[in-house]
């Protein structure tokens, strides 16, 4: 059976693919940002910040009744903002279980994002996935 994330991340490698180069994928990418719900003030913080990246990234992990895991997610650059809405996107409303046992590697692989980005974006982006499987690790315990 396929698990939610992986149809989400189907979902967008179709969505890149339509775009053709990166140039559009990179105008995309920012789109995506630009829709993330807004962070307070104090969701904000330090204890939200992820570390490791180079711009300011927050991430706010919200455990859900069914057991879900959601995510929510700002940051102060235009195209870190979108790729804190692909992480988002692949991982808010999934189980810990799944989130754990997702191949976050392979899966910036199909989307491109690992030959694209510049190696302080993609060390960024791994660190937010490292942050979001911990969370997830942490409900699984």
């Amino acid at each position: 059976m396929t698990s939610p994330i992986d149809t989400a991340l189907t979902d967008l490698a179709d969505e890149f693919e339509l775009l053709g180069d990166w140039e559009e994928r990179y105008r995309y990418v920012i789109e995506l940002g630009k829709d993330l719900a807004p962070l307070t003030d104090a969701e904000r913080s330090e204890d939200n910040k992820v570390r490791g990246c180079a711009s300011q990234v927050w991430l706010v992990t919200e455990p859900q009744e069914d057991g879900t895991l959601k995510f929510r997610g700002d940051s102060d650059a235009h195209i870190v903002s979108g790729l804190v809405a692909i992480m988002l996107r692949l991982y808010s409303g999934n189980t810990p279980a799944d989130i754990a046992a997702f191949d976050a590697k392979a899966a910036l692989d199909k989307l491109g994002l690992s030959e694209a980005l510049s190696s302080q974006r993609s060390n960024g982006l791994k660190s937010m996935v490292a942050r979001i499987q911990h969370d997830a690790n942490v409900r699984l315990a």
